[in-house]
């Protein structure tokens, strides 16, 4: 079994004004359930968890949340939230009560927009950590890499919280030898915490043009050696994905940076850790037999 822990829908004219920025018109168009549902028989991939895709505002919530309903692959949804906003239990509260909010396994903020590396120091955001914390959700920290330490410290101070690392931290692959370097010990830092899984997802994006597997290896290892396994899982971060490659070929690129795993770590990287960090198994046993233990 395959699940993908990251992926997009949208429908640009509903409010995705970051798409309208130069060499974005590969994925300026819609993405729906339906072709998700395409891509997934191509790439051989059961089930999915849909993340919000920056439009920042509450009825996205609404509209994933009914696709999660109507589509069988989609097993979970992570939801736009502003951590800061100060309403943030009453807001979570509302989702679940949307048609689909049985669903709801986690929100997300923009915390990459922020030009403060230390927001997720700030007060009334860590207040905001800890009332997701409370009410049962995962926290999905897409952030830049030179937010990594910020994040190592709410981790830290928010134990009760289960957070995901969307894309390993955006690291510059495309820097090569100096951004591992810069990354490596921020990332080591926040994988310290027991609370923290990771994300093999959005790597593609990060390399250069020219990349190849070769380039993410470095980063993949890193990221095993830090977390194991057991703490990450993959995501294909499609249709953003389609700036480098397609669906499948995200897949099989993360296979080739892979170093030599035993037929268990595959499993936890392509299926089990997500199952865990985002308690699919009910949904996932619905989809296919277990895997063998």
């Amino acid at each position: 079994m395959i699940i993908d822990a990251h992926h997009h829908l949208w429908r640009p004219e509903r409010g995705y004004d970051w798409l309208d920025a130069p060499g974005l018109e590969v994925i300026r168009r819609p993405f729906t359930p339906q072709d998700l549902t395409t891509e997934l028989a191509a790439a051989g991939v059961h089930g999915t968890v849909l993340v919000e895709g920056g439009r920042c505002h509450p009825d996205e919530a609404a509209e994933f949340l009914g696709y999660a309903a109507d589509t069988p692959a989609i097993l979970a949804v992570v939801a736009w939230l502003d951590v800061a906003a100060g309403d943030v239990a009453a807001t979570i509260e509302r989702y679940r009560r949307l048609r689909g909010g049985e669903f709801l396994v986690g929100v997300r903020s923009q915390v990459q927009g922020e030009a403060d590396p230390d927001y997720l120091d700030r007060p009334d955001v860590r207040r905001g950590l800890a009332e997701i914390g409370a009410a049962g959700l995962v926290f999905d920290l897409v952030i830049r890499a030179d937010q990594l330490p910020a994040a190592a410290r709410a981790a830290r101070a928010v134990p009760q919280l289960r957070f995901v690392l969307d894309h390993l931290g955006k690291p510059r692959i495309d820097e090569g030898e100096a951004g591992l370097r810069s990354w490596r010990g921020p990332l080591a830092a926040l994988a310290a915490n027991p609370n923290v899984t990771g994300k093999l997802s959005g790597l593609v994006t990060e390399a250069g043009p020219d990349w190849s597997p070769d380039e993410l290896r470095p980063f993949v290892e890193a990221a095993i050696e830090e977390f194991g396994p057991e703490r990450l899982m993959f995501g294909s971060d499609w249709p953003v994905c389609l700036l480098r490659l397609d669906y499948p070929g995200v897949r099989r690129a993360l296979t080739a940076a892979l170093p030599p795993l035993s037929a268990r770590d595959r499993h936890e990287i392509f299926a089990g850790t997500a199952v865990r960090a985002y308690d699919l198994a009910r949904r996932v046993e619905q989809l296919a037999p277990a895997p063998p233990a």
